[in-house]
């Protein structure tokens, strides 16, 4: 496999990140199934450098999205992130790179807390946030009826 060069998302990433949005986030994964109906709407809640993206021989093949929960000053030290992979580069390094990325990024620009959400159904990303040393830290009972039952939402973090 080529070389995975992580960088700050520019104009031209946008319509591939929109495309993966599509494709991985689903009822699985997802409270809602994802769709922006144009790249500009898209970028309107992702500009060009609200997220780190994976690149593996000039195709995006996954992103890791950051900001500050609240914007509080007295949380300033939490960075919430969400990750999105490619099915084709999954399960190739290219989740680990952009996690362990975005701690060294996040220790770095003075976070001292890392925190994800994720649905229970969602067992493999669970495992692999596991893996990446984050724990459960609460959890939302019964917050999403999906598919005919009600799912959990997981409330994850890690300490840098």
């Amino acid at each position: 496999m080529s070389e995975i060069v992580i960088r700050p998302s520019i104009e031209a990433d946008l319509p591939e990140l929109m495309a993966l949005n599509h494709l991985i986030w689903n009822g699985t994964n997802s409270p809602a199934t994802i769709h922006y109906p144009s790249v500009t709407e898209y970028a309107e809640h992702y500009p060009p450098g609200s997220q780190f993206v994976a690149v593996i021989a000039n195709r995006v093949a996954g992103y890791i999205g950051y900001k500050n929960p609240t914007g509080l000053l007295s949380n300033s030290h939490v960075l919430e992130i969400d990750i999105g992979v490619h099915p084709d580069f999954q399960r190739s390094g290219v989740g680990k790179q952009l996690i362990d990325y975005i701690f060294k990024w996040g220790k770095e620009n003075g976070y001292d807390k890392v925190s994800i959400r994720v649905l229970e159904t969602n067992t493999q990303a669970i495992a692999f946030y596991k893996a990446k040393g984050f724990i459960e830290q609460g959890r939302l009972i019964d917050e999403f009826f999906i598919n005919g039952q009600f799912v959990d939402d997981l409330l994850m973090y890690k300490k840098l």
